[in-house]
């Protein structure tokens, strides 16, 4: 059963304006794309650093993490897009076919190869744990929640999917507990709270305290059953499964990140600032909140000063986490500002910018294929200090070819088909309803 959610009215959060109009119409927004353009290419240049330029590692990295620069810009996109998607939709079922045909084909070829590609060893061989323990940790990545239930990922950015899926979780919760009052700027509240109250919260205690397996089991079970129950079942037990999902978010963001609780927490204000951004540009929240979504980076920074990494670091490491993780967010933020002032100027017509939007709608491919080429180049140029650097920016230029080309292919033959067939699913389940 569908669950409408297209009649929203009001914020209700502090400050809160009245909304009085409906979600904003489906259409491409190109300046988003433009930021996810930004972002994919600051995250492939940050694993380019160590095969190809460590000198620049050395230098930069301690200041500015590239990678956290642009995994923050993704996620205020998804922040964005993702709940007025859900609004635009008015059902909760259609919400989640869709980014079940978006997310999980092209997921599940790159995982794939990943996992062939570590037992060949074409850089590094699989992660023992994943060896050790197939059927647990098969189940953890199906859930995309691996990264909040202590395994490691077979492919090393799957980890901001686990954020991906978190988000989706509470923002379904939200919608089906109270459809008609999200209450935008007082969950921005109540997370900036989390990020200052998770410096106290240590990573991995559930993991340790349960065991890895009985948790990604015990998470399984919750997932599964609170979603069967929002999709299908009565408005008490939507209710019921609502509560599930959220609790089981919460649970595993405060007591089961890999990282830091403040940092995970960190993450989710993030999208949820975007969230406010979205409801402000359209109309549907009152221009007091600016405030409080304003705070979010402030307070995100103030945390990562505070409180630190939230894994075993030396001194120096840790002040250099510190400072080049606030750097990252504080620039990505910046940018999306500045996209986001210049979008009514038409400022991405043809040139560098067109690019940038045409790499943006290649993205999610880039970003999950990008790894699987890289360590090719790792084994192919084992010691980058031994190749000139112009042969190096030479490298760097052939690796994105090749990562653009494999992702075009890819959005072409798996992303795009995917996509459509997810939309006709969505139709005829709609036409049953």
């Amino acid at each position: 059963m569908s669950i409408n959610l297209a009649d929203l009215r009001g914020d209700g959060g502090p400050g809160a304006g009245v909304l009085t109009q409906p979600p904003p119409p489906a259409g491409r927004q190109t300046w988003l794309d433009a930021l996810r353009g930004v972002a994919v290419l600051a995250v492939l240049f940050e694993h380019l650093l160590d095969p190809l330029f460590p000198e620049v590692r050395a230098a930069v990295s301690p200041r500015f993490d590239f990678g956290q620069y642009g995994v923050m810009l993704f996620f205020l996109v998804s922040g964005y897009v993702v709940p007025a998607s859900l609004e635009r939709r008015g059902s909760v079922t259609g919400f989640w076919i869709g980014r079940v045909f978006r997310l999980y084909p092209l997921w599940a070829v790159v995982a794939l190869a990943g996992t062939v590609f570590g037992l060949a060893q074409v850089y590094a061989g699989l992660p023992v744990a994943l060896a050790e323990h197939p059927v647990t940790a098969g189940l953890a990545h199906l859930t995309m929640l691996q990264d909040f239930l202590q395994v490691v990922s077979v492919v090393n950015v799957f980890w901001t999917l686990s954020y991906e899926m978190v988000f989706y979780l509470l923002v379904t919760a939200l919608f089906v507990v109270a459809p008609h009052r999200p209450r935008t700027t007082g969950v921005l509240v109540v997370a900036m709270a989390g990020v200052l109250a998770g410096g106290l919260l240590p990573a991995g205690a559930l993991s340790r305290a349960l065991g890895g397996d009985a948790v990604v089991l015990l998470a399984t079970v919750v997932l599964v059953a609170g979603m069967a129950a929002i999709l299908g079942g009565a408005h008490r037990g939507r209710a019921c499964g609502a509560i599930a999902i959220a609790a089981l978010a919460v649970v595993l963001l405060g007591w089961n990140s890999r990282v830091g609780a403040w940092q995970s927490l960190a993450i989710v204000a993030t999208m949820f600032a975007g969230t406010a951004l979205n409801r402000l540009d359209h109309g549907r929240l009152n221009h007091g909140a600016r405030w409080v979504v304003a705070m979010v980076p402030v307070v995100c920074v103030v945390a990562a000063l505070c409180f630190g990494p939230g894994w075993g670091m030396s001194e120096e490491e840790a002040v250099a986490f510190r400072w080049s993780w606030s750097a990252a967010v504080v620039a990505a933020w910046l940018t999306f500002t500045g996209f986001r002032r210049l979008r009514p100027t038409g400022f991405l017509g043809p040139g560098p910018a067109a690019l940038l939007v045409r790499l943006g709608v290649l993205s999610y491919s880039v970003y999950l294929l990008h790894p699987l080429v890289v360590q090719v180049l790792r084994r192919l140029v084992p010691y980058p200090a031994q190749v000139p650097l112009t042969g190096r920016i030479g490298l760097s230029l052939v690796v994105a070819s090749a990562v653009v080309g494999a992702a075009t292919l890819t959005h072409r033959f798996v992303e795009l088909p995917a996509q459509a067939l997810g939309r006709r699913v969505v139709r005829a389940h709609a036409h049953r309803g």
